[in-house]
């Protein structure tokens, strides 16, 4: 993972107000790895794709792998693949999961660049997506205890 050198770009992208970062790969810098503190995952609804990340620089996650389980249970493709930051623009939503986060959706992405910040924005602020409400409600489900 990248977290050690995370520390203090972290702190100060909190200081303006944005609680995760989004890390790039570092031969290109132009494809998502991962955010700072879970696992990255995109999803176009409209072509039915859950897309993460396929690098060695990424730390496996039971919530990402139990996510594309559900994805193909609701007739997803999954793909496990380099995302160019510009196909951030396709995703009608983007997830940040993993054991710290489990399933939070990322209301946007900024880019910071030289000439202007370039800013992506998914989903809707009023409603949780499908395959985040699915995976709450199947978690709550195994992980409820009944009695008599």
């Amino acid at each position: 993972g990248n977290y050690a050198a995370d520390m203090l770009p972290n702190m100060r992208s909190k200081k303006q107000g944005f609680p995760i970062g989004l890390y790039l790969d570092a031969a290109t810098q132009s494809c998502v790895e991962e955010f700072s503190t879970s696992n990255f995952v995109g999803i176009d609804s409209t072509n039915k794709k859950y897309v993460t990340p396929k690098s060695s620089s990424v730390l496996p996650s039971i919530t990402n792998k139990s996510l594309m389980t559900l994805a193909e249970e609701e007739g997803f493709s999954v793909e496990e693949r380099d995302i160019p930051l510009d196909e951030l623009s396709t995703f009608d939503e983007v997830l940040a999961c993993g054991t710290a986060v489990v399933v939070t959706p990322v209301g946007s992405v900024t880019k910071f660049e030289e000439d202007g910040n370039k800013k992506y924005t998914f989903g809707k602020s009023d409603e949780t997506g499908l395959l985040p409400s699915a995976y709450m409600n199947a978690f709550e489900r195994s992980s409820s205890v009944r009695t008599k």
